[in-house]
């Protein structure tokens, strides 16, 4: 554990959880509340009825939290304080977080994370390595990745990475990279058998993944093009032994990226994301750039906007709810509404320095921001300020906020040491961990953060469970 602790401090031990498992969608609060009384008959002859008890409802955000976890129903009329309890809960969440790190070993970087079922996550590292953690065990099980039909150990260059892991709406196939980072890999689940290979749509590294229906997945590439691939999951079969064989495939399309230039090392695709409420795709370039497509049976492109702030972006979310996309870069999170005569361009100051946004998420008005610092930070967009610290004066007295945002500092995680000594780094002390990646089970309120140290001539890991 990290011995820095700002704002929320954290525990020695992470608080209890009770795992549904298996959950997947929002569970309704827990509410409890006493049998009203009924009309009863004695011996000496009819009484009046007795008046209905008043029901008992435990407004307790506790309570609700444990209603999640086991999936209690709601009482019926209840909604209407049940949605209300939920905002709260997670705008409340992030101060009731408590950290557990989980070992991962010797692997580099973790730059990609989702979360498979209640308890385990697939993660992909700067070291080309493709995993599966159990959250609960930290039991660490390898996949292994995809061929192409002529292996070329020479293109699966070292620090290339495994950038994107994305599940498809159902969550029924698994898309990332294949052993060649060029190539678009595509898994069955829950078994991580191999399904199909596409090694023939990019002539560079793949950088980001969108899923634009259950058999549509786009893969955005350096080499300034978006290929988009349709899965049939009938090419999956079996050969005579049993074993699995998986199929070959090409990019229904390709769509270059609009360029400012003619140099196209400068419309690499960094990261995507897809609108399934308005059928778009958003994606951010190295150039500074966003670009948006209509996204059906095919791209149509829509528009292109240089960003604000257009050194280091790396990642990029969309919210439904509030119809935003939202870009990270080096210092600022920008926010895009392009709706239709509302298109507007909104920024904030991470305040992290150069270390910069390293990951981003939305849920409802909350947007969660990992940063190059080993600390997440939470934005209110409702509210248009972060999370703030709160103190209180006495035991007695509420909370108040002390105008210093509140953030979660993570662990330290497992770091080389013979690269600190190699490259003299061992003066700056302890460095903390880039949060290149987290992704919240929203159904049992878990936040899983994983990443590593961010000079690249450090090899190290982080990864983290917070409940």
């Amino acid at each position: 554990m990290a011995p820095e602790q700002t704002g929320n401090k954290k525990r020695e031990e992470p608080a209890p959880q009770k795992a549904a498992e298996g959950s997947s969608s929002l569970s309704s609060s827990s509410l409890s509340s006493s049998s009203p009384g009924s009309a009863a008959v004695h011996a000496d002859g009819p009484q009046p009825p007795k008046k209905p008890k008043r029901m008992v409802v435990r407004r307790s955000l506790v309570d609700y939290l444990r209603g999640r976890e086991v999936g209690a129903p709601g009482r019926a009329g209840l909604s209407g304080f049940d949605s209300e309890l939920h905002g709260f809960a997670v705008r409340k969440l992030p101060e009731l977080l408590r950290e557990r790190e989980l070992s991962l070993g010797t692997v580099d970087k973790v730059f990609a994370s989702q979360w498979l079922n209640a308890r385990q996550v697939v993660c992909g590292t700067k070291c080309n390595t493709l995993f599966v953690v159990d959250v609960r065990s930290s039991q660490v099980t390898r996949i292994p990745l995809i061929r192409d039909r002529r292996h070329t150990p020479a293109r699966a260059q070292p620090g290339c990475g495994i950038h994107a892991v994305q599940l498809n709406p159902s969550k029924t196939l698994m898309a990332t990279r294949g052993e060649n980072p060029n190539s678009l890999a595509v898994y069955w689940l829950p078994t991580l058998d191999p399904l199909c290979l596409g090694d023939h749509g990019h002539k560079d590294w793949i950088f980001a993944i969108a899923w634009m229906s259950d058999t549509v997945v786009v893969s955005g590439s350096r080499d300034g093009t978006l290929g988009i691939w349709k899965i049939d999951p009938d090419v999956f079969r079996r050969n005579a032994e049993g074993l699995s064989v998986y199929a070959h495939i090409r990019p229904a399309e390709v769509e270059d990226v609009p360029r400012a230039s003619t140099n196209r090392r400068n419309s690499k695709v960094r990261a995507m994301a897809f609108s399934a409420t308005r059928q778009e795709l958003g994606a951010v370039t190295m150039d500074g750039y966003f670009h948006l497509w209509k996204a059906q049976n095919t791209l149509s492109k829509l528009l292109s906007i240089r960003l604000p702030y257009c050194r280091e972006n790396v990642c990029l979310t969309f919210c439904g709810e509030l119809s935003l996309y939202a870009v990270g870069s080096q210092s600022h999170v920008s926010f895009l509404d392009l709706r239709q005569g509302h298109q507007s361009i909104r920024y904030l100051c991470s305040h992290e320095g150069s270390t910069g946004v390293r990951s981003l998420s939305f849920y409802e008005h909350m947007v969660t921001v990992g940063t190059g610092h080993g600390s997440l930070l939470f934005y209110d967009i409702r509210a248009q300020k972060f999370l703030e610290e709160k103190v209180s004066d006495s035991q007695h007295s509420s909370p108040r906020p002390t105008g210093r945002r509140f953030r979660l500092i993570c662990g330290r995680g497992w770091l080389n040491q013979d690269d600190l000594q190699m490259n003299d780094l061992s003066a700056l002390g302890e460095l903390p961990n880039a949060l290149y990646t987290h992704c919240y089970n929203w159904p049992e309120m878990k936040l899983f953060v994983a990443g590593g140290p961010l000079p690249s001539i450090l090899r190290g890991n982080y990864a983290g469970l917070w409940s």
